[in-house]
């Protein structure tokens, strides 16, 4: 993969920028961080040599100085709110937050429950973590938010909400998922401070819109392709325009709702120490871009792949056609269609001459390897054979693994598992080319070559099942699907 990002150099200069920030208030700071900390692959995909754990890593640096609060809203408790990447409960993500946390050494202080109305999960939910030892707060809905201000900054509202004990001079407050309340947590935690005689600041951390890249760079695009179902817009800040001359580029919601923050600060503070929201933020990254026209490329075939995954999400109920349209015009303003992607050719090609499913991968030298449906293997399991053979070295006829090691596993699936079909998917071929591995050496050498698949581009024909779209992102691999079901069955596994 063509690097278009120093990472180290990121790491360095991020965590610099925060504790100035964090002496700018006098040694307390709240930092509201958005996105991902753990796993921020869509950063990963569009600044190639962003390591998914940089925010973690960057935060790891700050460990000593550094506490960590996590928001849930208690109707998101009460209505089972799924992250639809992990595919679990906003409740449970908690607990794994506090987990992935705690295992790199950063401190989790406690965990607030946002507009507490007595919901009877979100008590239990607070039940659970204090008898885990955990200290939980609750904040509680204020009628007018976010605009009735003298309400809102009153012993009647921010004083309402449980004072957060912290001991740290940097407060981390983060959440599962969007609509938890961080912003809010921040300020009713100003507002108790100051009440308390303690000087304290607010800052906020959003990798995206990146503030210094123009507002139509495919870098900042992409990210309205990632929120193209929140209909985020990005947007030139006028208010730092108005006050700097200088242009930057923020997004719709922190700009509507600038004016109605400054007015906050100043009657908690005495005065806003904002001019603009691209002040608030303490975002780095623009900074650590060493190749531009590498990103761009990145992120224009990330534009691509959302449009893929909208069309996937109509085609099963789960997305509208106002998103598929917004990707359709974003992609006319990148400049960008499908043919950026030779996969999509070389798979529907292959499709075309075999009457079946099939898949394709780009190797980091841009040849196209193909895979086809087959009595033994799903294409998706098909195409990573070839792949790591072509990769090894290793003749095409070659048996990676023998056909009779995998008939027996075919045998289970169908007769005692009730797997609809004896094809392996990825995720099982891959197991038993590690079980070949320790008598065929041929077989080592080509698993030994998995992590050059990590970012290859990939096309499949149909709507991978999950077990091969898990295998694949696990591996690294960027890739799309044709909206279509692999059978005509109403009921697809």
């Amino acid at each position: 993969m063509t690097v278009g990002f120093d990472n180290e150099k990121y790491l360095e200069t991020q965590s610099a920028h925060i504790q100035q920030r964090i002496a700018q208030f006098g040694g307390k700071l709240y930092l509201e961080f958005g996105g991902k900390l753990f796993d921020d692959y869509h950063a990963a995909r569009v600044l190639p040599g962003f390591a998914p754990d940089s925010k973690l890593r960057m935060l790891r640096q700050l460990k000593d100085q550094a506490e960590v609060v996590i928001a849930i809203n208690a109707s998101d408790i009460e209505n089972n709110k799924i992250r639809g990447d992990l595919g679990i409960t906003y409740d449970v993500d908690v607990l794994r937050l506090m987990d992935a946390f705690q295992s790199r050494d950063l401190y989790v202080g406690s965990v607030v429950i946002t507009r507490w109305t007595g919901q009877s999960a979100a008590a239990a939910f607070q039940r659970k973590l204090e008898d885990l030892g955990v200290k939980v707060y609750r904040h509680y809905p204020i009628e007018g938010y976010p605009h009735n201000i003298p309400l809102i900054v009153s012993d009647d509202g921010y004083g309402k909400n449980d004072y957060i004990r912290t001991t740290r001079p940097l407060v981390v407050v983060t959440a599962p998922g969007p609509g938890s309340g961080k912003m809010a947590v921040c300020l009713s935690q100003l507002y108790h401070e100051y009440k308390h005689g303690v000087q304290a600041g607010y800052a906020k951390f959003e990798t995206f819109p990146i503030w210094n890249l123009p507002l139509d760079h495919p870098v900042n695009l992409a990210y309205e392709a990632a929120t193209a179902d929140l209909n985020d817009v990005n947007m030139i800040d006028p208010f730092h325009l108005s006050a700097y001359g200088v242009t930057t580029v923020n997004y719709n919601r922190d700009v509507e709702v600038f004016p109605v923050l400054s007015a906050m600060f100043e009657k908690i503070m005495g005065e806003s120490p904002y001019r603009s929201p691209t002040d608030m933020g303490v975002n780095m990254v623009g900074n650590c871009i060493t190749d531009d026209e590498v990103v761009r490329e990145a992120a224009r075939q990330e534009i691509v792949r959302r449009y893929y995954d909208a069309l996937c999400d109509r085609r099963r109920g789960k997305g509208t056609d106002e998103t598929v349209f917004k990707l359709e015009l974003l992609m006319k303003k990148a400049d960008v269609t499908p043919a950026i992607r030779p996969v999509i050719a070389s798979a529907q090609d292959k499709a075309a001459r075999t009457g079946a499913p099939a898949t394709a991968i780009q190797l980091p030298d841009g040849r196209l390897i193909r895979g086809k449906t087959s009595e033994l293997m799903t294409p998706a399991a098909g195409v990573l054979l070839n792949a790591l053979k072509v990769l090894a070295d290793i003749p095409k006829k070659a048996h990676l693994i023998s056909p009779n090691a995998i008939r027996p596993i075919q045998e289970m699936k169908t007769a005692h598992l009730g797997a609809p079909t004896a094809r392996l998917g990825a995720d099982e071929i891959l197991i038993a080319l590690a079980i070949s591995a320790n008598t065929n050496p041929v077989a080592g050498l080509a698993l030994e070559r998995l992590a050059d698949l990590r970012g290859c581009q990939a096309h499949s024909t149909v709507m991978l099942p999950d077990a091969d779209l898990a295998a694949y992102k696990k591996l690294g691999l960027q890739v799309t699907c044709d909206a279509q079901y692999q059978t005509k069955n109403l009921y697809q596994r």
